[in-house]
Order: structure tokens, then C-alpha cells, then sequence
């Protein structure tokens, strides 16, 4: 019931009356939802009164739009928080130097030509996919978790992949999506329901204020659902993020997973959606989530085996980060 009323959030959308359709009345409309509704403010070590004295001051009668645009997406930054955006018919806040200021780790050129090898690999529900050439390991690209994952897909891929020593899970640039997509892919993995994250919710605008902690679980996919038991490894760089994030923390949990590359981007929060006076949108972060050991993910997940692509070759043909994967799965160290 808890994680139903947690999903709806992320198409939910409220409206605050009260303040006038003004630069001043606007600017005070965004300062106030925040403080009633964000949810990372202690988790951040952000002081909202004093951000508020800082940019409210720029703000008057003569503000135009384009410079209150710019003003509030600045006090939004302040956040560091990727799931907060401004939204007008001009422009869109964002805040993107959760993954700017990191190596990249990825190569999309380096993947499809030197591993998938376009164009012998499948493309199947959001995934490609194929069997490495000169192992036997199988490899699995999954870009984002809004692309439509079917039952039929999850089973043709791991069928292919059933004689394999191990396959490798992809997930690197993958910037999120649908949370029903971690629980159906993450499920072909499970020999038993497993819970793999607990979220809250706000219950009043106080900045703590949260409600007692609801388990998120994920079923094991039922009988006649093609399985996967084998090692499994699982890539990542730090822009994964949101429910990409959420499927590297329960992937994480299984005993026949490691996760190689960067720490993941984060994201934990679930999105809400407001609306200013002037018709401009908020979207913020709602509800926390942690992992199964009640620690919060919104700082992202750290690798099992911290991997850094080499600059020189991957400028040739290499990933050592899907090269690190595939010489764990060869050594045998889980059976």
C-alpha cells in the first residue's frame, strides 16, 4: 500500500494557493513548497532560511521572467540534487554535475564495435544483447528504464544466455526510469521474494518529520519464468541514477552479484510534481529511500570492484571495466 502511494508520486501533482502571480509572490510560492515537501534538506546539511535570505533579495516588482528564472534555478542548485527541476515554456533547471564532474567510464562507440559488434548482437525490450566473442560470458546493454521490458524479452535473453558461466548487466549511462522495470528484470535473480529497499514519506512540512519506514519488495518471478543463477556483474558509472540506482542497490544484496565501475549517481529521492502561480512546475524529491540495511542511497552506491576505464585504451578499442567483469566470471570465484 505504501510503495502504491509512493509510485503515484512520480505523476502526482499539487498546487499551493496563497501567494499572488508576481516575481515576489512566485519566488516565495517555490521557497515554500520546498520547505514543506523536499525531503534531503538534513541529509544535504542544507539551511533553506539561510538560502532563502541570500536570493530573495534579488527579487522585486521589476524582476522579468528570464531573470526570475535564473534566480530561483540558482536558489535550486543549491540542493545538488539531480531529481529538482524548474520547468517554464523557455527553459529547464537541472542540476548535472553528479555525473559532470566524474570520468565517464563508458563508451558507446567502444561497446556496440569492439564487444557487441554491430551488428551481430539482439535487440530485445530496451536490451542488446549477445554472447562476448572468444568467451563464454554473455553481455546485456540496458540504456534506460523507460524502454518497455517484456516477459517474453527477459526470457529469449536468458534463454540465449543459459549455458553461459556468467553474464554481465550493463547499466552504465542509464539514467533511469520505471521502478516496475527493476522489480520484473531483478526478479529473474531471486529464488525467493526479497525486500531490497524501505522508503518514507513526508507527514507535515517539518524537515524531519518522516514516517515510520515501509518495506519495498520484489517478487521472484514465478514458475514457467526463465531463471538466471549463475555469477552476475553488474557495470556501472556514476550516471546511474534514480531507478537505476534502485536496481544496483538490490542487485548488490544477491550472494552471485559483484558490481564493477563507479559509484552510481544516486537519486533515491521519488519525485513530486508543483505548480507555481505563473504556471511553472517543480519537480523535488518526496520520499527518501534506503537500502535493505536502512542506509540512505541518495549519494549513490559504491562498487563491489572500483574500475576506471584507462584513458589511452579506451581511446582505442578497450573497457577494462566489461574486461574486469568478464575475467571475474572466467576465475571461478562464485560457483
Amino acid at each position: 500500500m505504501a510503495v502504491a502511494a509512493a509510485l503515484a508520486l512520480l505523476s502526482g501533482c499539487i498546487d499551493d494557493d496563497g501567494f499572488d502571480d508576481s516575481p515576489v509572490g512566485n519566488f516565495d510560492a517555490l521557497w515554500s513548497i520546498m520547505d514543506g515537501r523536499y525531503c534531503f534538506f538534513s541529509y544535504k546539511d542544507v539551511d533553506w532560511n539561510a538560502v532563502y535570505s541570500r536570493y530573495r533579495p534579488m527579487v522585486d516588482d521589476n524582476t522579468d521572467e528570464y531573470e526570475l528564472f535564473d534566480i530561483m534555478s540558482e536558489m535550486l542548485r543549491e540542493l545538488k540534487d539531480g531529481h529538482v527541476n524548474l520547468v517554464s515554456a523557455f527553459n529547464q533547471s537541472r542540476y548535472w554535475e553528479w555525473f559532470e564532474d566524474y570520468p565517464q567510464n563508458f563508451s558507446e562507440e567502444i561497446v556496440k564495435r569492439y564487444y557487441l559488434k554491430q551488428p551481430h548482437y539482439r535487440i530485445a525490450g530496451g536490451f542488446e544483447y549477445r554472447i562476448l566473442e572468444g568467451t563464454n560470458v554473455g553481455y546485456m546493454y540496458f540504456g534506460n528504464f523507460s524502454s518497455a521490458v517484456g516477459d517474453g524479452n527477459l526470457n529469449e535473453i536468458l534463454l540465449c544466455f543459459a549455458g553461459c558461466d556468467g553474464i554481465i548487466i550493463d547499466v552504465r549511462n542509464n539514467g533511469g526510469g520505471m521502478l516496475t522495470n527493476v522489480d520484473k528484470i531483478v526478479s529473474r535473480f531471486l529464488d525467493e521474494d526479497m525486500v531490497y529497499a524501505y522508503i518514507r514519506h513526508k507527514l507535515s512540512p517539518a524537515h524531519d518529520d518522516f514516517s515510520d519506514y515501509y518495506p519495498m519488495t520484489i517478487k521472484a518471478a514465478p514458475d514457467g519464468y526463465v531463471k538466471y543463477r549463475g555469477p552476475v556483474a553488474v557495470l556501472t558509472n556514476r550516471s546511474c541514477y534514480s531507478a537505476t540506482n534502485s536496481f544496483v542497490a538490490a542487485m548488490k544484496q544477491l550472494p552471485r552479484v559483484a558490481v564493477f565501475g563507479d559509484k552510481t549517481g544516486g537519486g533515491s529521492g521519488l519525485p513530486f510534481f508543483s505548480q507555481l502561480p505563473n504556471g511553472w512546475n517543480v519537480r523535488f524529491s518526496a520520499s527518501p529511500m534506503s537500502d535493505a540495511d536502512y542506509k540512505d542511497i541518495e549519494g549513490g552506491i559504491d562498487p563491489t570492484f572500483k574500475v576506471d576505464m584507462d584513458p589511452i585504451e579506451s581511446g582505442l578499442s578497450k573497457d577494462n571495466i566489461i574486461d574486469a567483469a568478464v575475467a571475474w566470471i572466467n576465475s571461478g570465484a562464485v560457483k
